[in-house]
Parts: C-alpha cells; sequence; structure tokens
C-alpha cells in the first residue's frame, strides 16, 4: 500500500544534488561529516533496495568532483548530471531520467539547501512530484539559511524529514529481508 506521507521503497527517487569537494570544503566540519555519512547510508540503502539514484554536480570545473566516498557508494546505475542552472531539473536529460521508472516520490539531499536543494524541490512538486527533504541529509554555509529553507519547503508541500525515517518507511517491516543490514548502518 502507497500511502503519500510515507517513503516507498518502490516509488522512489534518490537524488544526491551537488556533493562535492571544494562546495562541500565550504561547509562546517560537522555538517560536512554528517552530510557525508547519512548520503552514504542512504546510497546503500538505495543500492540494497534497488531505488534509482540520481546525482548533480554544478559546475564541476570550478567546483571539482562528487566526493569519492560518495563516489564509492553510488549504486551501479547511478545516473550522474553536469548543471549550471541551480534546479536540477535545469540540468540536461535529468527530468526524463528522472520520469523513466514511473516513480511519484524524490527524496531530496545535497547542498546548499537554501539554493540547490529547494529550487529542485520547488520545482518537482510544481511537476506533481511528491518530494521529500531530508533534513540531516542537506546543509547551507549558513544555519538560518538552511532553516529557512526547510521552512519554505514544509509550506510549499515537501515532507521534511530525516535519514532514519526515509529507511524505516522504505523498509515498512522488521520482517523486510533487509532490515538486520539496513536497520546496523544508523546504530
Amino acid at each position: 500500500m502507497n500511502i503519500p506521507s510515507l517513503c516507498s521503497a518502490d516509488d522512489s527517487v534518490l537524488v544526491v544534488v551537488d556533493l562535492q569537494i571544494r562546495l562541500l570544503a565550504a561547509m562546517a566540519e560537522a555538517d560536512r561529516a554528517h552530510l557525508v555519512k547519512h548520503t552514504e547510508t542512504l546510497l546503500q540503502a538505495a543500492g540494497a533496495l534497488e531505488i534509482p539514484v540520481l546525482y548533480t554536480e554544478q559546475y564541476p570545473k570550478g567546483l571539482g568532483p562528487t566526493v569519492p566516498a560518495l563516489v564509492e557508494r553510488l549504486p551501479a546505475m547511478a545516473l550522474r548530471f553536469e548543471k549550471t542552472a541551480f534546479s536540477c531539473c535545469a540540468a540536461e536529460g535529468f527530468l526524463s531520467a528522472l520520469k523513466a521508472p514511473g516513480r511519484g516520490q524524490v527524496v531530496l539531499v545535497g547542498q546548499e539547501a537554501h539554493v540547490c536543494v529547494l529550487q529542485t524541490a520547488l520545482e518537482l512538486l510544481s511537476l506533481g512530484f511528491r518530494v521529500f527533504v531530508v533534513e540531516d541529509g542537506v546543509c547551507s554555509r549558513a544555519q538560518g539559511h538552511k532553516h529557512n529553507a526547510l521552512a519554505r519547503l514544509r509550506e510549499a508541500g515537501a515532507v521534511v524529514t530525516n535519514v532514519e525515517s526515509v529507511l524505516f518507511e522504505w523498509l515498512r517491516d522488521a520482517a523486510h529481508p533487509e532490515f538486520k543490514t539496513i536497520s546496523q548502518w544508523v546504530r
């Protein structure tokens, strides 16, 4: 059963927004560590549960590639998109790749919350997707900017959630074959 306010493994696409070396270096050290750790966990779970993954890089010539630790965790079928626009939706081929699996939910992680994540989420909402923004999976250089973005997203109809909620909503039941493995990643 698909309940719109819960993430569904069968209806989700994970989108990782601009987790690049130089951009990540501008974030507070604690935020950077949490963001990478939580994104690694979601990527591992997406791989185990066969959830499609799309990831973007904002002007990689200037901001560098995606952080190597995350590239190592990307499922084999993950798709990469370069962009210069702030919304991922403007990246060539992104929307068609997002729509291809026929899934209606988008789980967003990345940076910066108040720029690329916000613009992507708002555009996806306008296109009819159910958007889940992972609060402990996004950051901004200024905490106030992140909090403002999350408030705007809630008001616009996005679900602001957290890593553990997403994981256990994807699993739905302790009897799930991947429960023991995935639950260890949040201990």
